[in-house]
């Protein structure tokens, strides 16, 4: 029997909350339904795609998919997630806006949405609570599914009363979608002004920079909520089903190590071992060297001593760990 519907929330789970399990609510795990219907533009950005079979293939049109998908893919890692989730390190308050615009177009919402949900994962990962828990409600849900629920819409003040203050912040968490239309405009226009000698169209740049990188972006942001609690190694005994996985990283620019962030997810770099490729972080390194980016949160020197004495262990679940753990013990 299957009891993991009777497990209560701990209590920094309710404390952060601010609500019980059971009402209806940000933690609600129990009336997650598709909206099909509000659903439609992130639907239409999918079918999109669709379009690159019409307006053809250029090498610039796909050079500005890959350029868009990693300016985008940077700023949705580096702010969405290290700054504005976990505070990993300080920037300005210009900088900061340019940050949140960035995340802005990659059409993931906006940057007080990202970080209520996010902090409420770290709270909550891979219980009843957790909104995109591969453990909870399979891997398409985890993936994609949350994403698309009427519930994904509510932000937690609670969990980002720091961001609650800032104004600016809060209008484009408001209008995340200006962005997206700003970038698509500007594609167009681009496309349509470049000379004939660069081979492309108005049509095609739109298609490849828009829709393509945009729906790239998606799902290699997804990978993490999905597959990097599935698939990989794990470094640490965290409480969660988190691994460590190289492809990810490669795809996602450093967050793969997603194990090494579930047990010290304060640090702006998230590889804590030198061949551990971490993009993102390399960036935010360079950039501090400029004065944009200051105060890196380090990996405390205790916790490298951990990683580089632990192992990686390839197990798939927590009961393969207390499975291996009995067996020690018998041994």
């Amino acid at each position: 029997m299957n009891t993991k519907s009777e497990e209560k929330p701990t209590s920094l789970e309710t404390k952060a909350s601010g609500r019980k399990l059971g009402e209806p609510g940000f933690d609600d795990a129990q009336t997650f339904k598709v909206n099909w219907v509000d659903s439609i533009p992130y639907l239409a950005v999918h079918a999109g795609c669709i379009a690159v079979f019409w307006v053809g293939i250029s090498w610039i049109a796909v050079a500005c998919a890959v350029l868009l998908y990693l300016a985008r893919m940077f700023f949705i890692t580096a702010f969405y997630h290290r700054y504005f989730s976990h505070r990993s390190f300080r920037t300005s308050r210009v900088f900061q806006f340019i940050g949140a615009v960035g995340g802005c177009a990659a059409l993931q919402r906006g940057p007080i949405w990202w970080a209520a949900h996010h902090r409420h994962h770290h709270c909550t990962s891979d219980t009843e609570l957790d909104r995109h828990s591969p453990r909870k409600k399979g891997f398409l849900y985890s993936h994609m599914g949350w994403f698309m629920t009427d519930e994904y819409n509510v932000t937690d003040e609670k969990y980002v009363a720091d961001w609650m203050k800032v104004p600016e912040l809060k209008f484009i968490n408001r209008f995340y979608w200006l962005a997206g239309i700003l970038l698509g405009a500007g594609l167009l226009g681009a496309g349509a002004l470049l000379p004939e000698a660069f081979a492309t169209s108005a049509g095609q740049l739109f298609v490849w920079g828009f829709f393509i990188s945009t729906v790239a972006v998606y799902h290699g942001t997804y990978t993490i909520n999905s597959l990097a609690h599935v698939f990989g190694r794990r470094r640490f005994k965290t409480t969660d089903d988190s691994r460590n996985n190289l492809l990810l990283a490669l795809i996602t620019l450093g967050e793969g190590w997603h194990n090494n962030h579930h047990h010290y997810s304060s640090s702006a770099r998230q590889g804590f071992r030198w061949w551990e490729l971490d993009v993102t972080y390399y960036i935010l390194n360079a950039l501090s060297w400029v004065g944009i980016v200051w105060n890196l949160r380090p990996v405390p020197e205790h916790v490298l001593a951990e990683a580089r004495s632990n192992k990686l262990h390839p197990l798939h679940s927590e009961g393969e760990e207390t499975a291996a753990r009995e067996m020690d013990t018998a041994a």
